[in-house]
Order: structure tokens, then sequence, then C-alpha cells
């Protein structure tokens, strides 16, 4: 099977259960963020020097694909879409993010103020996957207002990310 489905040349696009819905629907903004902000926590681990940094972001990318597949399902498909397997978003997974984030300020990394990015490229890179994180936490509580999803987990988490890879940016300044 081809990647070129063309199923999409009309201007829609398929959620789980072939459900389809046009390429600009919130949903779809949505899922786009999170794949986004995947692949900028991609590049900020595979830019990470520090082998704590590069330890903790894998399990996040692939709870960011936990998190995409279930914004990519309808509510009256997430009963099927767990019976089959897939993995929704849980407290667990944002007290895995608040323990990066008490082990990261027990090691006295913080900062007052504002931080400015670019000390270096692993620190730049969390940055921007810091603030994709935060477009990403824009798109899914309109999604929430618009009852379109329901588990609240899923926000929690992505405000806890953006607090880590803040955390984690400054913790990849200590180089400099």
């Amino acid at each position: 099977m081809s990647i070129a489905t063309k199923t999409g040349d009309s201007g829609t696009t398929a959620l789980m259960y072939n459900r389809r819905v046009p390429k600009n629907h919130p949903r779809i903004e949505a899922c786009g963020t999170i794949d986004e902000l995947n692949a900028a926590v991609g590049v900020g681990r595979a830019a990470a020097t520090d082998e704590y940094v590069r330890e903790q972001l894998l399990p996040v990318q692939n709870d960011l694909i936990a998190l995409m597949g279930e914004l990519a399902t309808l509510h009256e498909d997430l009963a099927r879409y767990t019976k089959e397997g897939f993995s929704r978003v849980t407290p667990e997974m944002v007290t895995k993010l608040d323990k990066i984030v008490t082990f990261v300020e027990s090691q006295r990394v913080s900062f007052k103020g504002w931080a400015t990015p670019g000390a270096n490229l692993s620190a730049a890179m969390l940055d921007l996957a810091r603030t994709i994180c935060r477009r990403a936490e824009r798109r899914v509580y309109e999604l929430q207002e618009q009852r379109q999803v329901e588990n609240p987990s899923i926000l929690v988490y992505l405000n806890r990310l953006s607090d880590a890879l803040w955390l984690l940016a400054r913790w990849s300044e200590r180089e400099d």
C-alpha cells in the first residue's frame, strides 16, 4: 500500500475507524499540533547532549503518540479504541512528568524571570517544543470547550509537559 492513498485529495482526512472530517477541522488541528510537538521533541532528543534529558524524551514521544491516537478517535469510537488495546492518556502519564519536574527542581535547576532560548541547540529545541506544546494545549482546550474531548488528563498532561520541557531546557543550559 502506498503512502499516497489519494483519499485526502478532496480536502478531507481520516480519523480512526474510517471517520472523515475536513482537513481544517479543530480535531485535525489538534492532532497536527501534537504531531508537530512530537517531531520537535524528537529533534530535542537528537540534539540533547545530556543523557538524563535524552532518557526522558523518548517516553514522552511514546505518550504523545497515544495522545494523538486518542484525539483522532471520536467519542462514540473510544470504547472500541480501548478494547482494541490502544492506550489513552492517564493520570499515571502525568505522574511521570511530575517526577521529571520534581527531580530537575531538586537539582536546583530553575530560573527566575524569563529565559531567552538559544544558549545551546538542545535547550533551544526544548524551548521550541515547549511553545508548540502550549499551542497544542490551546487546541485541545478548544475541543474540550466544544465537548469533543472529554478526557481531562489530556489537558493536564500537556500543561505538565510544557513545564517539564521548560525545566529540561534550563537543565540543558547548565552545560554552557
